[in-house]
């Protein structure tokens, strides 16, 4: 019977929420439904962490999917053979990190983005938009600045986050996203 009124509720926050013009995209609509749970359910049915862990598991699941999306687009635009092959560690990389953190979510009762946000759609448009060298230049600034966002949010996580799992998750992946940023940094200095 809990399972039920839970579902009923989480439902009725879809319909309120679509009324309403719904949230902006996809992180929100995870933050919206992870929200429900931890404040209308609880034990087996509810959120298995902390609102702050979920969110950040929404942050972290958006930023590694928005590496593969802007990674597949360099892996067909770009013209530069370090640029290719980086983008195709973030694939291979950020594909394995997105299966992690999906498994994790889902023992933990975590909603995850289903696709990349607002703003990382807008930005894949804009560098879609670019051909040639001035894409390779677009995706390297993209990847320093994607990584070191990346880097700062798992070093907070790592802090903050007070899941075991969660943070075992994020003990494991950091020095991966740390040797990112130094490859992607290398290659951004041999553009100049």
């Amino acid at each position: 019977m809990k399972k039920l009124s839970s579902i009923l509720m989480i439902a009725a926050v879809g319909l309120m929420l679509q009324a309403c013009g719904g949230p902006k995209d996809s992180t929100d609509a995870a933050d919206s439904l992870n929200a429900v749970k931890d404040t209308t359910t609880n034990g087996s049915t509810g959120i298995g962490v902390v609102a702050d862990d979920a969110q950040f598991a929404v942050n972290a699941a958006n930023g590694s999917m928005t590496e593969v999306e802007t990674s597949k687009l360099a892996a067909a635009k770009a013209t530069n053979a370090s640029v290719k092959e980086f983008a195709a560690m973030m694939i291979s990389d950020h594909s394995k990190a997105n299966d992690e953190l999906k498994g994790l979510a889902a023992t933990k009762n975590i909603t995850l983005p289903d696709s990349v946000n607002a703003d990382s759609k807008s930005a894949l448009a804009d560098l879609s938009k670019k051909a040639g060298a001035d894409f390779d230049k677009a995706y390297v600034d993209k990847m320093v600045s994607d990584h070191k966002a990346t880097v700062d949010l798992f070093e907070s996580g790592s802090k903050d986050v007070k899941d075991p799992d969660m943070k075992a998750f994020i003990d494991k992946t950091l020095p991966s996203l740390r040797a990112h940023l130094e490859h992607i940094n290398k290659i951004h200095d041999g553009l100049k």
